[in-house]
């Protein structure tokens, strides 16, 4: 045997590997038979996974299914994880089996292992880590609390920031006449606070939106194991549990309702995804307004000047290209893609279980992480620092 490898087992035989990986034969198999994208499941998703394995076992400790030191342990475990550590032991790739069975297995396994490790005690990745739970409901709550926590901690923040932004412009534009067009040409006079309220009406619309469904994103299908009957599963773990991820978190975690529901269907998330793809259909609104203002500065509209950031050719000097507008607008093609994605992935729900969870939770993520980065650079490098241009605005309305 080649001493950079160990040998492990599971229910299909002897597998080889990594002598230094926390992970087990399940993850390892999974590697080979995934070679598809080289795309990991993402950071935030592990790390709600891992806060969930965490709440878990404190609750079937609490409940004398797990010894004190067990569920200490795992706890201990989960929550280093979901600080971010031991992040390199998760490279199974997202277009895997649709429940997500093999990234549960392992974080799971990288869980016992670690145990293993730092506690020296014996812990089993199906029997302990994942007592009274399955890949089928810790899939789904994983991708609704990381999808919550990203709304609550970036995208919502960022929204509030980019209205503040917008709003303070409005004020300065108060009383200054422009030209308003409709189908790109002259029509009537009105005022920059006029034009920029209803970019702002836009925002506050979309944060009302994100609010009402981030609320349905904060109940989760754990402890509905398998088919959604919590089989082998204490009734009383999901509410524990539920209780103790309220208190990390700061959200408002509780049981789903129906937990067959949670698991078989994704509506909870194709509608988060709806509410991005309608703020994505915003900003591009708004990124495109302002390329079009900007646009000149000799031959076009001219009427505002947006920040130069960076030379906009390596073949005209001096040239400078509305660049922020222009990655945000590509941004929000992006999400408008993912929604697609989702809404197919979303109605691939057969009987008790959805098989596209890896890739609704990926592109769900990623969406979220989009929009609120976009929203912070539209604020910050865009309309921040935007300058009207009041002589042309005023030259324009006079002819």
């Amino acid at each position: 045997m080649n001493l950079k490898f160990r040998v492990e087992h599971d229910s299909f035989g002897e597998l080889l590997v990594p002598v230094d990986a926390l992970y087990g034969a399940q993850t390892q198999r999974a590697m080979q038979n995934f070679c598809i994208s080289g795309l990991p499941m993402p950071a935030e998703f592990i790390q709600a996974m891992a806060l969930i394995k965490a709440a878990a076992a404190e609750a079937n400790g609490s409940l004398g299914h797990l010894t004190e030191m067990q569920a200490k342990a795992i706890a201990d475990a989960g929550r280093a994880i979901a600080a971010g550590e031991y992040a390199d032991q998760f490279p199974v790739d997202v277009f895997q089996t649709g429940s997500g069975t093999s990234t549960n297995m392992n974080l799971n396994e990288v869980i016992a292992g670690l145990v293993k490790r730092l506690a020296k005690i014996d812990i089993h990745a199906n029997n302990h880590v994942n007592f009274g739970q399955s890949s089928n409901d810790v899939v789904p709550s994983s991708s609704l609390l990381a999808c919550a926590l990203i709304l609550q901690r970036l995208l919502l923040p960022a929204l509030k920031q980019l209205r503040r932004s917008v709003a303070k412009k409005a004020r300065a534009g108060r009383g200054m006449l422009k030209t308003g067009r409709t189908h790109l040409m002259d029509a009537m006079p009105m005022t920059v606070e006029q034009e920029l309220s209803a970019w702002l009406a836009q925002l506050e619309s979309a944060t009302t939106r994100l609010q009402d469904t981030g609320k349905r994103l904060q109940t989760l299908p754990l402890g509905g194991t398998a088919v959604g009957t919590g089989v082998n599963a204490d009734p009383k773990m999901t509410v524990l549990a539920c209780r103790i991820l309220s208190k990390q978190t700061g959200l408002r975690i509780s049981p789903a309702a129906n937990k067959s529901e949670s698991m078989a269907a994704q509506d909870h998330l194709v509608e988060l995804s709806g509410q991005c793809n309608a703020l994505a259909v915003t900003l591009m609104k708004i990124a495109n307004d302002l390329r079009w203002m900007n646009s000149g500065p000799l031959t076009g509209l001219a009427e505002i000047e947006l920040p130069a950031l960076q030379p906009g050719s390596s073949i005209m000097p001096g040239k400078v290209n509305p660049v922020i507008p222009e990655a945000v607008a590509m941004v929000c093609a992006q999400v408008m893609g993912n929604h697609n994605t989702i809404t197919i992935a979303g109605q691939s729900g057969s009987f008790q279980l959805n098989t596209m969870m890896p890739v609704i939770a990926y592109n769900s993520i990623q969406s979220l992480n989009l929009l609120a980065n976009s929203c912070s650079h539209l604020a910050e490098k865009a309309i921040d620092g935007m300058k009207f241009n009041k002589t042309r605005m005023h030259a324009a309305l006079a002819r």
